[in-house]
Parts: structure tokens; C-alpha cells; sequence
């Protein structure tokens, strides 16, 4: 019974000595334990039914030299970058991922990964010396079993499920700690950030569009409501009116499509691009590339952005920029409690001119922060 009471403190405490930005004193304070020990208990029992609990490492040994990297529980790209930021500390090893369908295309051309498999995918061939699974959940452990049941294999987020703390500090903290590696959290997070791979025809396709030397991405719509801002028109009168010598190029995906419509009818200026669903993930990333910096929403774009280190003007709620950032990324934010479209039109005209201050004007300036 105490090894399992043990088992179960690990669903809200780190898998590491780091303390990193997390809702971790909120989710003790408001948390019911009995819901969460419920979901712990099925998935330890699981985990046992399977025989996988004897397989378990701590460390990732020097002749490891092949690993497979199951990332299946991230729910959006945004969260697979994140999740996986840490792969670049595996450079010296020869590494496969195995993702959802979704999710696996955004590491295509990837320059850690070497080959990458879907959840779709009905047999995988290689022969592995170890396997990295995300989480303990039953998605990840199932493919685990599936692919290879007797493979022995590390975890990254294992037991911890409930806190919404920062996917990139995270993953680096405990690829550090599997690694073995004495490195400085404090002295390495000015590096840490994501990455993210774009092949050659995506980056000749966005060369054929000729964009101008000099523009700003705006990134528009988005799937959430509260994280969904609704007055980027103002945003872009007020660019137009004051900056003459500006280009703006209009991002999103579907869910953005009326309201770029809305914005370029209103606002019939060739100095507004809009691209809006015409390109694909990574395609869109090397839009944001090449701008002077991107305003955003958060979400996946925002990760994106910070993959390509492109500075970044970014409304936040609910989870703050500590969340969501780190160090190396060039950025001012603004944050509400509940909802982006509750922080004041004034202050994100003031925050639009501040970047371009910092970014447009003086694109050398990479070390930028307003939180």
C-alpha cells in the first residue's frame, strides 16, 4: 500500500529537483484527491496488467544508442513542440518518433528525428534499445505494448496529470535528469525553446509568394473562445493609419477564414496579405519566419513562431506568459484571468507599438520581455 500511496504523489509532484512555473499550489488547494487517486489507480493497475511496471528505467545509459519517442497524448502541435523541445538533448542518438496522424506530420524533415511513425502506422520494424513514452497514459501505453511489450523504456511525464505547468521547461528538466546531465535550469533556459523542422519545398513555395522584405504577421482566429481575440480589425486600422511604410500578412487556419474576409473587405489595402487556410502548419511557420515579429493569440502559431525564434506581440489568458515562455523567446504579453477579449483595446494598441519599436524597427534586439 505505501508503494502505491508513493506511486500516486507523483501525479502532482516533479519528476525532478526543478522547480518550474506550473498551477501546481492551485491544484493541491483545489484538487479532489479521491477523483485523482480513481484515475491514478486505473492507470497503475493497467500499467501491472501488462507487465510494463518491471520494464521501467530511470536513465537513459550511453549505449542507448537507438530510441523510439511515443508522443501520443499531446492533444495539439502546439503541445507536441513543446513536449518534445527536449529532443535536441538527444542529438548524439539516433531517434524515431511514433505520434498521432495529426501531430507526426509536424516533424517530417525533422533535423533530430529520423524516422517518424503514426499512431496509423500497423507495424513498426526497427529494433530499438530503449522506448520513451510520454506519459503513462493508457493511449501511450497501449502503443508501447503494442509495438514492442518487452522493450525496456523511460517516461517522461509518468504519473503527473492534473497541473498545467510549462511543457518546455519540463521537458527539458526531465530529459536532463535521464540524461544524467548537471545542467544548470537557471543557467540553460536562456537556450531552451522549441524547434521545428521545415523542408526545402515548403520554404521555396513561401519564397514563390514574394512576400515583401519587411512585414508583420498577425494570426487570427482560433479554436478556443477565450483565447480567441475578436478585435484584430482595430489592431490593423490603427497599423495602417500610423505606420505608412508597414506590411501586414494575415495567418490562421479554417477557423479564421470569416474573419479575414471581414478584415480585408472592411480594410481594402494592398499593404494587408491575407493567407489565411491557404497554407499548411509548417508552411506557415515559415511565413512567420521571415516577419519582423508575429501578433498573436496563444496557441499553436505562437509555438511556432517560437520554434523559428521570430519575436512575438502575444495575448494571453487563463495561463500566464511564464507558462507558456521561456527565456529564450523575444516577447511582450498581455494577460487576463478568463479572456483575451477582456484586456483593454488601448493597451494591446500599446503593446503593437511597442514591438514594432523593438522588432520591426530594431530587429537585432532579441532579448525583449514585457510580461
Amino acid at each position: 500500500m505505501r508503494r502505491i500511496v508513493n506511486q500516486f504523489r507523483r501525479t502532482y509532484k516533479f519528476p525532478f529537483q526543478n522547480e518550474i512555473p506550473s498551477t501546481l499550489a492551485v491544484y493541491i488547494k483545489e484538487n479532489n484527491f479521491l477523483s485523482s487517486f480513481f484515475k491514478f489507480f486505473k492507470r497503475y493497475l493497467y500499467i501491472f496488467f501488462q507487465s510494463q511496471s518491471r520494464l521501467e528505467l530511470q536513465k537513459i545509459e550511453d549505449y542507448h544508442k537507438k530510441i523510439l519517442w511515443i508522443n501520443i497524448s499531446a492533444p495539439s502541435l502546439g503541445d507536441s513542440l513543446m513536449d518534445l523541445s527536449s529532443r535536441v538533448l538527444l542529438k548524439e542518438k539516433k531517434i524515431d518518433l511514433l505520434s498521432s496522424h495529426k501531430n507526426s506530420n509536424l516533424f517530417l524533415n525533422d533535423e533530430y528525428f529520423d524516422q517518424v511513425y503514426s499512431d496509423k502506422t500497423k507495424k513498426i520494424k526497427n529494433v530499438y534499445d530503449l522506448i520513451i513514452i510520454d506519459s503513462y497514459s493508457t493511449r501511450s501505453i497501449k502503443l508501447k505494448v503494442k509495438h514492442f511489450p518487452d522493450n525496456l523504456y523511460v517516461c517522461m511525464f509518468g504519473y503527473f496529470n492534473g497541473p498545467e505547468v510549462n511543457r518546455v521547461l519540463f521537458s527539458f528538466s526531465r530529459m536532463n535528469y535521464l540524461l544524467g546531465k548537471n545542467i544548470s535550469l537557471l543557467e540553460s533556459k536562456r537556450v531552451i525553446k522549441p524547434s521545428i523542422g521545415i523542408s526545402d519545398d515548403d520554404i521555396n513555395k513561401i519564397s514563390k509568394l514574394n512576400l515583401p522584405e519587411k512585414f508583420i504577421a498577425i494570426a487570427i482566429g482560433g479554436e478556443w473562445e477565450y483565447r480567441t481575440y475578436k478585435k484584430w480589425g482595430n489592431v490593423i486600422e490603427h497599423a495602417m493609419v500610423n505606420y505608412s511604410e508597414i506590411t501586414l500578412v494575415l495567418i490562421g487556419s479554417e477557423n479564421a477564414l470569416n474573419y479575414a474576409l471581414e478584415i480585408t473587405k472592411k480594410i481594402n489595402d494592398p499593404r494587408v496579405i491575407d493567407l489565411v487556410n491557404k497554407l499548411s502548419f509548417k508552411q506557415t511557420a515559415e511565413v512567420i519566419k521571415r516577419a519582423r515579429f508575429l501578433i498573436c493569440c496563444d496557441g499553436g502559431l505562437m509555438h511556432a513562431a517560437n520554434s523559428v525564434k521570430t519575436p512575438i506581440a502575444v495575448l494571453f489568458a487563463r495561463l500566464t506568459s511564464e507558462m507558456q515562455l521561456t527565456s529564450a523567446i523575444s516577447s511582450y504579453s498581455l494577460f487576463d484571468e478568463e479572456n483575451v477579449n477582456n484586456i483593454k483595446l488601448e493597451h494591446v494598441l500599446k503593446t503593437f507599438d511597442q514591438a514594432f519599436d523593438a522588432f520591426y524597427k530594431h530587429p537585432q534586439d532579441k532579448k525583449i520581455s514585457l510580461l
